[in-house]
């Protein structure tokens, strides 16, 4: 908490010292690529890639996924780079015009990991000898096999070519998003960064099995198993949250961002089919979701959908609460009603509470389909997003079919 601390104080006095810089002290952010590492526990480097742009706005880089950074703020020879959507930034100052040191900060969880960018580096992490083996197909996963508390079951899903591997894992509740890197040998390393999450995994690889580790910022660690599974799946999404006996409906009554109270008993969703969206704007799975659903509404507008989502936050207070949530409707530009269903936590027993007729909430995000009658007709656990490739279609096409049913009701 000490270490902590240090860094947060470590950019106030970037705000407060960079007010007394002269214009001609600025130094330019180098355009071109740079490689940033975060350093997590045991001493393993988290590497992603940045191209700056000659406007100052960034890119970072996760396999197919790209990042466009446009809060990127210079002061003398600090500078503070924020991600879209998400609260998580990196504060740091320039050693020279090639190094930036500093960290990445998510202020509300009290979290900082030391961070690092070189300029003029463009692999992710370097490639030292042939693989041995190719990862590529279905790995049924195990994560903190022997933690009967932590253990949870997911789906490895990996294209190799060379050395260069690119995937990610499903769980129940979502998948890991765009995992990329390298196999040396028999050693694989694979890592993300999107400004909520920064993920490492390692691995010692055979031709049919994973043992290693997975490394989230510099908070957490535990093991995973993992064996070739061409065959396996996991549970269906649509099975794992239900409402409890004796409840065919979803209430709920929680402010939107105007402070204006909404509940499903409203003119709005009076004879339509609503989707209710479960999530956080601190949720990766929960942006991906989100997107989605702005590019289905902007294509079917006027078709007789409401969507609603409620989001659970871990801000410490309400005004900050609703910042994040204007700052995602804006970003992903969402036009249906975010409403506050609880700040400072997004503990999943506590959300439980706020929809008590749910047997839990297992996951953000979580989706409820409501038919033309007010009755719940489908929930669906988590979210498969665009980095799980052909799941990601396949939901998509079922969430239109399963929408065009229940509008022909």
């Amino acid at each position: 908490m000490r270490k902590t601390a240090i860094f947060i104080l470590f950019v106030i006095t970037i705000f407060f010292s960079c007010k007394k810089e002269k214009s001609s002290d600025i130094i330019e952010f180098k355009s071109g690529p740079w490689k940033a590492t975060l350093e997590v526990q045991d001493n393993k480097k988290l590497p992603f890639l940045i191209e700056v742009m000659e406007d100052q706005t960034l890119k970072i880089f996760n396999a197919e996924e790209t990042i466009d950074v446009d809060e990127v703020r210079v002061y003398g020879d600090s500078v503070i780079i924020k991600i879209p959507v998400f609260e998580g930034y990196i504060a740091g100052r320039f050693v020279d015009s090639m190094t930036i040191s500093g960290s990445f900060i998510k202020k509300s969880q009290s979290r900082a990991v030391p961070f690092i960018a070189k300029y003029g580096q463009q692999d992710r992490f370097d490639i030292v000898s042939k693989p041995k083996h190719n990862i590529t197909g279905n790995w049924e996963t195990v994560f903190s096999k022997d933690k009967e508390e932590d253990r949870y079951i997911a789906k490895g899903i990996f294209k190799q070519n060379g050395n260069i591997v690119t995937g990610t894992f499903r769980t129940t509740t979502g998948d890991y998003r765009y995992l990329e890197g390298i196999l040396n040998n028999d050693q694989l390393q694979l890592s993300t960064f999107d400004g909520a999450h920064a993920f490492l995994f390692t691995a010692q690889v055979t031709d049919s099995t994973l043992n290693g580790h997975f490394y989230s910022g510099n908070h957490w660690k535990e093991p995973f198993v993992a064996k070739r599974n061409e065959n396996f799946t996991l549970p269906s999404e649509d099975s794992l949250t239900f409402l409890k006996e004796g409840y065919d409906t979803l209430e709920f009554n929680f402010p939107d961002v105007e402070g204006n109270q909404i509940s499903l008993k409203d003119e709005r969703f009076k004879n339509k089919v609503v989707i209710v969206q479960v999530m956080g704007t601190w949720c990766p799975n929960c942006m991906d979701e989100t997107k989605y659903y702005v590019e289905y509404q902007n294509k079917n507008k006027n078709n007789g959908v409401e969507f609603v989502a409620l989001a659970f936050e871990y801000a410490k207070t309400k005004e900050k609460a609703f910042k994040s949530i204007k700052r995602l409707q804006q970003k992903l530009g969402v036009t249906y009603p975010i409403l506050l269903a609880q700040y400072g936590t997004s503990d999943k027993q506590k959300a439980q509470e706020k929809l008590p007729m749910l047997n839990h909430v297992l996951s953000y995000p979580t989706t409820i389909f409501i038919d033309k009658k007010g009755q719940v007709r489908k929930i669906h656990t988590g979210f498969n997003g665009p980095a799980t490739g052909q799941k990601y279609i396949d939901f998509k096409e079922g969430f239109e079919n399963f929408i065009n049913q229940l509008l022909k009701e």
